[in-house]
């Protein structure tokens, strides 16, 4: 009890010291209490931009490469769907080509850790509304010019503006707006945020595929030199058939092993597995549904790691049967999600319980019940919202990894309940169509099913699916209730917080189900067994400067 007791002091050593340190002694108050475990304490100490005082978890800096230096990593990727551009991409291959060249101010590793990356550490002032950054010295864009502050205010100047199309504004409207980024010296930026972000480092890291740090005078024109400040530079690009890139001899940090990653595009996943297992390739995303084959081989390396993606099964509230909550429950309470996960996805996920709150997120509150399969319930709601024997309706949705296959399962569920479910089930680019309202059978289908990437707090989707201004609310879900609670929610700056306000949101949730979240999927790639050292996260991005050959 002693040394316990010791520990936890040695843990508030920084009282006083800094705004912040408030904050992070409510989280040790957490973590003494048993609410919340080592690892999600020293996530949230990378949160306030504490790694620097020794805090960070085990593994959380970039570590200098052990491998064997040389040769040449060939990966399989889908084809990008269009140009290029890091304001733009919304698409896994883009930012996978992206991650060769491009960096950020902070690193989201795998397991949430926030790690330094252009940034060599942020703080916040006591509110959280205001974050500073201090940038790293001696960075180099491929081109040869110094990284300074002014590079990093006119990218996120940019990414903030509406007149650019930023992917990066579903993510960042309502929370720092143009004009918000300033330059306090030559090495020191200031975000001043629109109301109190407690996750706001998330959104300005790796998660935010968008925000890759370019030079202040970018202008477009990202496929002719890929030019950024990675470890990697463009050897060539062809659109629709592939990239290479070469080992960046003034890149600020350690060498990479690999003289080369090159590239090859292929139009469907089948033809990747083709590939890897004829020996063209040596890295390939793996699915649960066209992979199998490749699971017992020894030839063959599956890498697995956890992940906040999810296929997210809209419900219009404003149209058609789901306008009334119960037989918007009814539906949900068809479903088996253990038998989803150990079928559908072979075991590689978790449970879902009908919000963005994943199991890996330090603010989800584990006490709010987990909804399970209950037939007799879910007859009882639909015949208590007038329609005993059920009804017809279409579920419009997208040709992409498991989710036809979900499809046929929520029907089948559906089936038991009387529900009479018709599967239109569409190429991506006629499902999304232009992705406005009006323009899109995504967003405009009253039920469908639409998969969400990784991402390391729920914010962007709680903020762009279900707020009632949320440029993805396919449910048409507009209620000032949420909103409210999702307010409540952002603003919420120290750990306790933010779990007492996310289990409002969560209970709110499942009461009025605009959505159906059944599983999280974990995020898997195979590579040949000769490599090691590839690093990926969930949401896309490959790192091959640690990867080589045995």
């Amino acid at each position: 009890m002693i040394t316990r007791r010791r520990n936890l002091d040695v843990l508030r050593r920084r009282s006083g010291a800094l705004p912040t340190d408030a904050l992070w002694n409510a989280a040790v108050d957490e973590f003494a209490a048993g609410a919340i475990g080592r690892r999600n304490l020293m996530r949230y100490a990378a949160l306030l931009g504490l790694a620097g005082a020794g805090l960070a978890a085990p593994g959380a800096r970039a570590q200098t490469p052990a491998g064997k230096p040389g040769g040449t990593v060939r990966v399989g990727l889908l084809t990008p769907t269009g140009a290029i551009d890091p304001v733009t991409i919304a698409d896994p291959p883009s930012i996978g080509l992206l991650a060769q060249v491009g960096e950020y101010l902070i690193v989201d590793d795998p397991d949430l850790t926030l790690r330094p990356g252009l940034a060599e550490s942020w703080k916040s002032d006591a509110g959280a509304k205001v974050w500073t950054v201090a940038i790293r010295r001696g960075v180099k864009f491929h081109d040869g010019r110094t990284l300074s502050a002014r590079d990093v205010v006119a990218t996120f100047e940019r990414l903030t503006d509406p007149a650019t199309g930023s992917h990066a504004l579903s993510i960042l409207a309502g929370i720092l707006s143009k004009g918000g980024t300033r330059q306090v010296d030559d090495y020191t930026v200031e975000f001043r945020l629109d109301a109190p972000n407690g996750n706001f480092p998330y959104l300005i890291s790796s998660d935010t595929y968008n925000a890759v740090i370019l030079p202040a005078d970018y202008a477009g024109g990202f496929e002719a030199n890929f030019n950024a400040t990675g470890p990697f530079k463009l050897e060539h690009y062809t659109p629709k058939v592939g990239a290479s890139f070469v080992r960046n001899p003034d890149y600020w940090g350690p060498q990479p092993l690999p003289d080369r990653v090159e590239f090859t595009f292929f139009a469907d996943e089948p033809s990747q597995v083709l590939a890897i297992q004829a020996g063209q390739v040596d890295v390939i995303n793996y699915s649960p549904q066209g992979g199998q084959a490749l699971l017992n081989d020894p030839a063959f390396r599956i890498l697995r790691i956890g992940s906040s993606a999810h296929t997210q099964v809209h419900l219009r509230t404003d149209q058609g049967p789901f306008q009334d909550k119960r037989i918007r429950q009814a539906l949900a309470l068809t479903l088996n999600r253990e038998g989803l996960v150990k079928g559908l996805l072979q075991g590689d996920g978790v449970v879902g319980n009908d919000s963005p709150f994943s199991p890996l997120f330090p603010s989800t509150d584990p006490a709010v019940p987990q909804r399970k399969q209950d037939i007799a319930k879910a007859k009882a709601l639909l015949a208590e919202a007038g329609v005993p024997d059920g009804f017809a309706v279409t579920l419009t949705t997208e040709k992409y990894d498991e989710i036809p296959d979900y499809a046929v399962l929520i029907q089948n569920a559906a089936r038991q309940i009387g529900i009479a479910i018709d599967l239109k089930i569409e190429d991506q680019a006629t499902y999304y169509g232009k992705a406005v309202y009006g323009q899109s059978d995504w967003l405009d289908s009253v039920l469908g099913i639409t998969d969400y990437g990784h991402r390391g707090t729920p914010n962007a989707v709680l903020n762009a699916s279900l707020r009632s201004t949320g440029s993805w609310n396919a449910a048409h879900f507009k209620n000032p209730d949420y909103d409210r609670l999702l307010a409540d929610y952002t603003s919420a700056i120290d750990l306790p917080a933010q779990r007492a306000a996310a289990g409002k949101l969560q209970a709110f949730l499942l009461e009025e189900t605009p959505v159906i979240i059944s599983y999280f999927s974990d995020s898997l790639k195979v590579t040949s067994a000769a490599l090691s050292g590839v690093r990926y996260t969930a949401i896309s991005q490959l790192y091959f400067d640690q990867a080589s050959f045995a």
